[in-house]
């Protein structure tokens, strides 16, 4: 294995499991009841954004001018700011609150179902066969889950499912709908702006909800969310990429449900039973099995 191939395996599994971490740390905040779910995540956007954008600013000046010297641009960032990034980031966390990381972080792991769907109508061609054994494992996987194995009842709650589901289907729209913003202005730049005007939509929350009851815990926490679940985690998984192929990179993201549910099950004690372990190994090797032939899609959390 070459140098060069070494740094960007690390670089793919260092940022995934930072996203894990992230996923563990706010169901660990969520332990305190006074955190909303909402000022939570606002707080995330606008703190990684801000930090995003100065990176981007720094370090692609040239990308961040070009940006903003086309409304239509402008536009659509703004858009897929709040249906996309935003939509995105308000749906995982809820479900968390709901559910759990493992389970939050696994259940987003169905976004490349609704991109192959997608694919398929927009490009009015059935899906391959690759394609529909995909949608089979992971809907094996989604059973399992939320079932425990057992049709007659539901392990998660309808609440779970529904936002878990929501994330998952935003998810897909924040892989499709930046691509032409990712290629022409840089990752970073994009992700940076997006859930920085995202995170705007957050702040008349900071004046009508009271202040969270903080620890030091806590706060220690946030920021870690923050800087190495966001800042770090972006922009070590995607400098992955300039060492090794986008599918290896992709494959390596697996390691982001890994990490949230070894912290999730042995610090949080999160109960998690083998039909739950075996579900979400399925689910991520759907994801796997798209990423092996051909990548649809760039994986942004």
């Amino acid at each position: 294995m070459t140098t060069d191939k070494r740094r960007g395996i690390t670089l793919a599994i260092v940022g995934a499991s930072f996203w894990g971490m992230s996923g563990a740390a706010v169901q660990f905040l969520f332990q305190n009841p006074t955190i909303n779910e909402y000022w939570l995540v606002g707080l995330r956007l606008l703190g990684a954004g801000f930090l995003l954008v100065l990176y981007s600013t720094f370090k692609q000046p040239a990308a961040v001018k070009r940006l903003f010297s086309s409304w239509s641009r402008v536009l659509y960032l703004i858009l897929f700011s709040f249906i996309g990034m935003g939509a995105s980031q308000m749906s995982y966390y809820v479900a968390v609150k709901y559910s759990n990381a493992p389970t939050a972080t696994v259940i987003q792991y169905l976004a490349p179902v609704f991109i192959i769907f997608y694919m398929a109508v927009h490009t009015k061609m059935l899906p391959r066969r690759l394609d529909v054994i995909s949608i089979i494992v992971a809907l094996i996987g989604t059973f399992l889950l939320a079932t425990n194995g057992h049709p007659s009842h539901l392990a998660l709650s309808p609440l779970a499912c529904i936002w878990g589901l929501l994330a998952a289907v935003s998810e897909a729209i924040n892989t499709i709908m930046p691509r032409k913003l990712f290629k022409e202005f840089g990752t970073i730049t994009i992700v940076g702006w997006s859930m920085l005007i995202a995170g705007l939509a957050f702040l008349p929350l900071y004046w009508t909800m009271p202040v969270p009851s903080l620890n030091a815990v806590d706060i220690t926490t946030i920021l870690f969310i923050i800087i190495f679940g966001t800042l770090f985690a972006y922009t070590l998984y995607l400098a992955s990429i300039n060492y090794i192929d986008s599918s290896t990179t992709g494959m390596l993201g697996a390691f982001e449900p890994l990490v949230a549910t070894l912290l999730a099950v042995f610090f949080l004690a999160t109960p998690f039973s083998l039909p739950d372990w075996i579900g979400g190994i399925l689910i991520v090797l759907a994801t796997i099995l798209q990423s092996l032939p051909e990548k649809y899609f760039t994986h942004i959390k």
